[in-house]
């Protein structure tokens, strides 16, 4: 085992723990910074991998921009910032939904690779990426910034009060 496949491992054990405590923490604050872990782990997994370019894309797009838009949304919809009492479920259906969620994924990947090797493409280079993210994937790109500005005024929209109404 090299230093990389152990820096891999800790990494990805950084990103899964702090995942699993943005779902389970009932902060919401704290959610959106152990969001900010995990998503930092993510992008020192890229630079493991040595895709430099992607993983300063994940520190800026999505720890810099999300994360900044999650908590400037919380702010602005008057929240409660603390533990909330009034929003206690049982944790048994999300954790059931949740593992056989993951149950299915692994034995879709299972099934898709069969233990078979796959080849491996050619090392991208930014040029590369830059003409597929602006060629192939634009319009998920742009669908999704869509989607961002429409949570963003819906959290604006719940948060106003409107006089007469509790």
């Amino acid at each position: 085992m090299t230093g990389a496949d152990v820096l891999l491992l800790a990494l990805g054990a950084v990103a899964v723990g702090s995942g699993a405590l943005v779902v389970t923490t009932r902060h919401l604050v704290r959610a959106g910074l152990y969001l900010v872990v995990c998503l930092g782990a993510i992008a020192g997994l890229y630079l493991v991998l040595t895709a430099e370019l992607l993983a300063w894309v994940q520190v800026l797009v999505y720890v810099g921009a999300v994360v900044v838009l999650l908590l400037f949304a919380v702010m602005l919809t008057r929240a409660p910032i603390g533990a909330s009492t009034d929003l206690d479920r049982p944790g048994w259906p999300a954790a059931l939904i949740g593992g056989g969620t993951g149950a299915g994924l692994t034995v879709l990947l299972i099934d898709a690779f069969r233990w078979s090797r796959v080849e491996l493409p050619e090392p991208g280079t930014a040029e590369r990426l830059g003409a597929e993210i602006f060629g192939r994937w634009v319009l998920p790109f742009e669908v999704l910034s869509v989607l961002l500005l429409g949570a963003l005024v819906g959290a604006i929209a719940i948060s106003v009060r409107i006089p007469g109404r509790r």
